[in-house]
């Protein structure tokens, strides 16, 4: 009688194909709980007009003050809840009576447009000049060095504060209105300004590293210029780098841009912000305490979600540094 025997087949072939970054991140349940609230964010704010348009309401209209028996004669909500209704969902606000509701829809658009803006612009001059200087060293790298030590001596915050007004001053003429267009253009560029200085000396420590190792070297071996080792050996390297930076300067950005507003500096009137509504807030915060609340459970639930997936888009990259 034959006897048959089985082989077993190597753990090679039935081993497993890893996780990808993807993957990873959706297996995590905190990680996947911050992204679908920013994928919920981003959706909201790409929806916003036609939210809007179904809920027959706009941001820039005075319903308190236009309709009787919605404000009282101190301006504060008649009903209770800062005003909350059937026709108006989150109430109305103190003073002018506007819907609260489409202002923070249209807040979102506000604070998305500033941050995401802003980070690719950090992230433009941050990769231009980390991964050159990096890469050229020498006295480039010394400059750059004493350059951005220079420039992180420097109080960020109370720069920002400066820098605004003043460039606002010298883009407008006296007297003239500023466009809503140009209160976006200065801060994305107040923002830029000092975004890009932590993303360069990042990038800068990585390729002074990735220069040396034999992949580069055998590039450079085989005659090819500087700008081919750049774009097609250091590049693809940082990738991961780069899209943990963006996932952190999105929330941080963000959280700037409403303590800027907060403080009168920001996004002005009429065009909806979450740091002005805040503000706005905190002066009837014991009259009206429920229009404080919208705002600021809306920013405080970004930025955590944000911050909460740069962790798990940081851990997925590199798993020995997570918990995974």
């Amino acid at each position: 009688m034959a006897i048959v025997e089985t082989v077993a087949a190597p753990d090679s072939a039935v081993r497993p194909a890893p996780d990808g970054p993807v993957r990873r991140i959706l297996r995590d349940r905190v990680g996947a709980t911050a992204l679908a609230v920013v994928l919920l964010f981003l959706l909201l704010a790409l929806a916003t007009p036609l939210i809007a348009a179904l809920y027959g309401k706009n941001p820039a209209e005075h319903y308190g003050q236009n309709a009787p028996g919605l404000l009282s004669d101190g301006g504060l909500p008649v009903l209770a809840n800062g005003g909350i209704s059937g026709d108006f969902w989150f109430g109305l606000e103190p003073g002018l009576g506007r819907d609260v509701f489409t202002q923070l829809l249209y807040g979102i658009r506000t604070s998305l447009l500033i941050a995401f803006a802003s980070a690719a612009v950090t992230t433009a001059l941050g990769v231009l000049a980390g991964v050159a200087v990096g890469y050229l060293g020498g006295i480039a790298d010394r400059l750059f060095g004493f350059l951005a030590n220079v420039l992180l001596a420097f109080p960020t915050l109370l720069l920002l504060l400066a820098l605004s007004p003043v460039i606002q001053s010298r883009l407008v003429d006296p007297g003239a209105a500023e466009p809503e267009w140009m209160q976006f253009l200065v801060l994305i560029l107040v923002f830029a300004a000092f975004g890009w200085i932590p993303l360069a000396l990042s990038l800068r420590a990585t390729v002074r590293s990735l220069r040396e190792r034999d992949f580069v070297q055998s590039a450079r071996a085989q005659g090819a210029s500087g700008f081919h080792v750049v774009v097609r050996e250091l590049l693809p390297n940082v990738r991961s780098q780069l899209l943990v930076h963006v996932t952190m300067a999105v929330p941080a950005i963000v959280a700037s841009e409403a303590v800027l507003s907060f403080l009168g500096v920001g996004i002005t009137e009429p065009v909806p912000d979450w740091g002005r509504m805040i503000a706005r807030g905190a002066e009837v915060f014991r009259a009206d305490p429920t229009y404080m609340v919208f705002p600021g459970v809306a920013l405080l639930l970004f930025v955590l979600a944000f911050n909460l997936l740069g962790d798990a888009v940081r851990d997925s990259l590199d798993p020995r540094s997570g918990r995974r």
